[in-house]
């Protein structure tokens, strides 16, 4: 009996085709092979194997002498992955090249090194995809920076700010985790040639120098010291930043869903004509797209817990660490590449809704204006703290007698006497109080250009 994929990254729901090609078993056979033929030519080179059976395993480590079924077949009989693979080599050279296959390799030496291969191309993948959304939220908050927004902390109005500097931040954030991504690369990206317990002990005192050269052919970085493994705190590193990237999308995608509530309505999600919200009330239009970033992250943040568990191993390495890490590395990836998408969707077909953002600025008569009216206190000469006991006075005041904030400065002998109505009139402006955020939004731009062009 045949069974569906259970997991919905190989059932096509999750995740683009170019970032699941390559963490599939395929595409590791390939990496593998890139790192057998790094080697042979590497030591071809240095003279530690015989030239010519360099040049024929190096030109032979590829999927056409090497075909998929070919290393399943002989994995089936040994119940070992990388053996395998150097049965299949041995078995499409010659006799003369047989003994030079992996020579001075031990497993972990093929299987770290092209997993770093794995990420390599990976990181291509997911930084233009990340320089996309930057740029698109860039645009974004260059759009609304002069749009004046209520700012909100403990989801209670608080003050002003340009619905731009929200992009703005958000922009920020990720330009952080592309700086990050550069930081980690030649940690996480590293080649390790080093034999069984790290030691280069076949190769000697020319093991460093076999490493560098596959450093070179392979555009990865030679690790500085490592066991039989490269040190996993490597890759606790990138499923880290996988966690951390997609906590960012998160929180946009948090924000965006309260945006949309119906009591603010200040955002509305894409959803198209035929789309349906709900099998129960017709009219309803849900933020699914952003709850599915939110409910993956959640599953995207677990995964650092196994890694850090991964570090810690027996000796020189035992195997607690590699059968998660083929859960942990290639699902941190492909989810993370699913939450991106997902983002650059929502952005590129929201509606925010302007008449809304500016109408929920008066949802409290006023009372948002509040610290500007301190301020202004302060600067005729007010203490802070009797302002600020005024003020709580006069908004309540307005709270209970239901009337505007304004009116109720207006009429007070106290606020009147100080502040003229012209400069209550200003006060109460919205655009007035987004200067800083334009500045905000303007810096990132530069910034933007700068790091990224």
């Amino acid at each position: 009996m045949s069974y569906t994929p259970v997991l919905p990254i190989d059932s096509g729901r999750y995740g683009t085709d170019e970032v699941k090609k390559i963490f599939s078993d395929e595409s590791r056979l390939k990496y593998m092979l890139m790192v057998e033929s790094a080697v042979a030519k590497a030591e071809g080179v240095l003279k530690i194997i015989p030239e010519d059976a360099a040049i024929e395993i190096s030109s032979k480590c590829n999927t056409d002498f090497v075909p998929y079924k070919l290393w399943k077949d002989i994995e089936r009989v040994t119940k070992h992955e990388t053996a395998s693979l150097v049965e299949a080599i041995v078995s499409v050279v010659s006799d003369k090249a047989k003994p030079w296959v992996h020579y001075g390799l031990t497993s972990n030496d093929v299987l770290d090194t092209a997993q770093s291969l794995q990420l390599k191309d990976y990181f291509e993948i997911i930084e233009e995809k990340l320089k996309n959304i930057i740029k698109v939220l860039g645009s974004l908050a260059e759009k609304y920076a002069s749009l004046p927004s209520v700012g909100r902390t403990h989801g209670q109005h608080a003050s002003i700010i340009s619905f731009g500097q929200k992009f703005a931040v958000w922009t920020n954030d990720l330009l952080d985790h592309i700086i990050r991504l550069y930081e980690i690369k030649p940690r996480v990206l590293a080649c390790k040639t080093l034999g069984v317990v790290g030691s280069g002990s076949i190769l000697g005192k020319r093991a460093l120098d076999v490493m560098n050269l596959v450093g070179s052919e392979l555009n990865l970085y030679p690790v500085k010291a490592a066991t039989q493994v490269v040190s996993r705190e490597n890759y606790a590193e990138f499923v880290w930043w996988c966690a951390l990237v997609g906590s960012t999308l998160d929180k946009i995608a948090t924000e965006f869903r309260n945006l949309s509530r119906t009591e603010i309505s200040e955002f509305e999600e894409e959803f198209s004509k035929d789309q349906i919200g709900s099998s129960a009330v017709p009219s309803k239009r849900n933020p699914i797209i952003c709850e599915k970033i939110s409910s993956l992250s959640k599953l995207l943040r677990s995964m650092p817990l196994v890694a850090l568990e991964n570090i810690a191993l027996w000796h020189e390495r035992d195997l607690t660490n590699s059968a998660n890490e083929r859960f942990i590395i290639p699902i941190s990836a492909i989810v993370l590449d699913e939450m991106v998408e997902s983002i650059l969707r929502v952005l590129s077909k929201m509606v925010i809704k302007e008449d809304k953002i500016r109408a929920n600025i008066e949802f409290t008569k006023g009372l948002v204006y509040s610290e500007f009216v301190l301020e202004a206190l302060i600067r005729k000469g007010f203490s802070r703290s009797e302002a600020h006991k005024i003020l709580r006075e006069l908004s309540n005041k307005s709270r209970i007698e239901g009337k505007d904030f304004k009116e109720i400065l207006l009429t007070d002998h106290i606020v009147s006497n100080f502040l003229s109505k012209e400069e209550i009139d200003q006060i109460f402006t919205p655009e007035t109080h987004i200067e800083g955020s334009k500045e905000i939004v303007k810096r990132t731009l530069e910034r933007i250009a700068k790091e990224i062009g």
